[in-house]
């Protein structure tokens, strides 16, 4: 585990760039990613022990104790947003803790799925310790089935949630999932609006706005709401779309087509229903999922963009009469 984080940063740039062809990530944030790969590794090499260790519990036996054991074989269905850092995340303490785990990546980030398997063989471990199953996800229920699957684990839409918490719930295995979200940011009257803009950007910008927990409805006080969207608008603004191999590019393209226009019909059904574009909405001309930093205003319950996950770079802006 302790050379692991050493495969990843000699093959950093490499990874990063197979980010930004397979999934259109700027390879600033690919190199990040990767970084965050190798300090989890070091983490968990260097604290499974002490997080392994027996503990005693005071009773009326001669001894009592928790201990701690590797259920066997895991099996993680991983999503395409972030295909490195998600595999790693669940590899590093699974590993750590003795398990042996199977990886169904999302099936438009191959190659990094492929490359996941070739390191951790490269950082010593056994062959069949870590292995990725090159399988559609209508594959998924028949491998959780197999006897030697222990448990699962998922990130990635409640609907794919559902479908493997039924099966595995079915099988009685054990089950760890990270389902989406449409996370709230507020905004009080006493913010500070400068800073309070840029994170509210940078989060919902990050990763091209595919990002579970990335700020997605902005819910401001009235009495901020005008300068607030104001800095909103500016900073917004000021971010770059391109090619993610360019240097200098904030957003890439999309991850899919069909990703782009599932968001689009989302912004376009929500300026129906009443909401106001302030910038972006359009898809761009040319090659590329392309869709850029997009912001809606006077949005309420009964749009896409209140009531449901957007998963690209739109902002929704929510205004509240007050903070009650």
């Amino acid at each position: 585990m302790h050379k692991l984080p050493d495969v990843l940063n000699q093959r950093k740039n490499d990874l990063a760039y197979l980010m930004a062809i397979e999934m259109g990530k700027p390879l600033k944030q690919g190199l990040a990613e990767v970084e965050k790969c190798a300090a989890v590794c070091n983490y968990y090499a260097d604290n499974a022990e002490g997080f392994l260790k027996e503990q005693l519990i005071e009773t009326d036996a001669s001894k009592s104790y928790v201990t701690f054991q590797p259920v066997g074989v895991v099996l993680a269905v991983m999503p395409w947003n972030f295909p490195f850092w998600q595999v790693f995340r669940f590899l590093a303490p699974a590993l750590a803790a003795g398990n042996c785990g199977v990886l169904k990546h999302a099936s438009n980030v191959p190659g990094c799925a492929l490359i996941i398997e070739e390191m951790v063989k490269a950082a010593g471990f056994p062959p069949q310790v870590f292995q990725t199953l090159l399988v559609g996800s209508s594959e998924v229920e028949a491998i959780i089935a197999d006897p030697h699957i222990k448990a699962v684990t998922l990130t990635g839409s409640n609907a794919a949630g559902s479908k493997v918490a039924q099966k595995a719930g079915e099988l009685i295995k054990k089950t760890v999932m990270e389902l989406g979200g449409s996370d709230a940011y507020v905004i009080l009257a006493d913010a500070d609006l400068e800073p309070a803009a840029e994170a509210c950007v940078n989060s919902r910008l990050i990763n091209g706005g595919q990002s579970c927990i990335a700020a997605k409805r902005f819910i401001v006080v009235k009495s901020a709401e005008k300068e607030f969207t104001r800095l909103f608008l500016q900073k917004m603004q000021a971010k770059k779309m391109g090619d993610p191999l360019e240097e200098g590019v904030d957003i890439g393209p999309q991850a899919r087509t069909d990703l782009r226009d599932e968001l689009h019909r989302q912004v376009e059904k929500s300026i129906a229903k009443g909401a106001k574009l302030l910038l972006g909405g359009k898809v761009p001309a040319g090659e590329g999922a392309y869709y850029p930093p997009t912001i809606l205003t006077k949005v309420k319950k009964g749009m896409p963009a209140f009531d449901e996950e957007m998963f690209g770079p739109v902002a929704a802006i929510i205004s509240a009469r007050d903070e009650a």
